[in-house]
């Protein structure tokens, strides 16, 4: 049978979508690839459950992709540095939700991520800018228009909107995201969109590559 791919839009949290999307995907652990499009965090009740879930897979042989989100490159920024003057920008993307989820941490323990079980720090340590197969590029929030991939900023991947959403250009292979959630998930000749803002009580959807089909929880 052909590879598939499965690409999950931003969970933020929201762990027992997750878990009945995961049921719902006929996802073959030995041939097929998922593909987790960052922003895992933060928002919703449930960081600490994603993830749980997402480490437990890898756990078990799934081959899991997953990428770095402007949340999780916040925060692994803020670990790098300790620069305070990033504290108001991670209270914005309410990562005290994702403290909550570990016991009621504290802020001050977002300097050390002390909070967080050794798997859980290596699975965000572990995080890609990117990835591409032959025909596909998935990548958080976009590419900037007019550079090649070996130029473009990890900022921008996690964070870029306006040029990216706005210019339906061709980067050479069909671009898969994530970051901007629209209410059904956005389908243009060079891109796809796919989240579909789960934590604000739509649905978290899941892309299945090459047959193009949707699925949602």
């Amino acid at each position: 049978m052909t590879e598939k791919i499965f690409a999950i839009g931003d969970i933020h949290g929201c762990s027992a979508k997750l878990e009945r999307l995961l049921d719902r995907l006929p996802l073959n652990r030995n041939r097929d690839t998922l593909v987790v499009l960052g922003d895992c965090i933060d928002r919703g009740p449930g960081s600490r459950q994603v993830l749980n879930i997402l480490c437990r897979l890898r756990r078990e042989g799934y081959n899991i992709k997953a990428l770095m989100g402007n949340h999780e490159h916040l925060l692994l920024e803020y670990h790098r540095s300790g620069d305070a003057a990033l504290v108001p920008y991670l209270r914005r993307l309410e990562v005290e939700a994702t403290l909550e989820s570990y016991d009621g941490a504290s802020l001050h323990s977002l300097t050390t991520l002390a909070f967080l079980p050794a798997e859980h720090r290596d699975f965000l340590f572990s995080l890609l800018p990117f990835w591409e197969t032959s025909e596909y590029l998935f990548v958080h929030a976009g590419l900037r228009p007019g550079l090649p991939l070996a130029e473009q900023s990890p900022s921008d991947l996690c964070e870029i909107r306006g040029q990216f959403l706005e210019e339906d250009v061709d980067f050479g292979k069909r671009v898969i995201f994530g970051h901007t959630p629209f209410a059904t998930p956005l389908v243009t000749p060079h891109k796809i969109g796919i989240d579909t803002g789960a934590v604000y009580g739509n649905l978290l959807t899941a892309l299945e590559l090459p047959g193009l089909r949707f699925h949602h929880a």
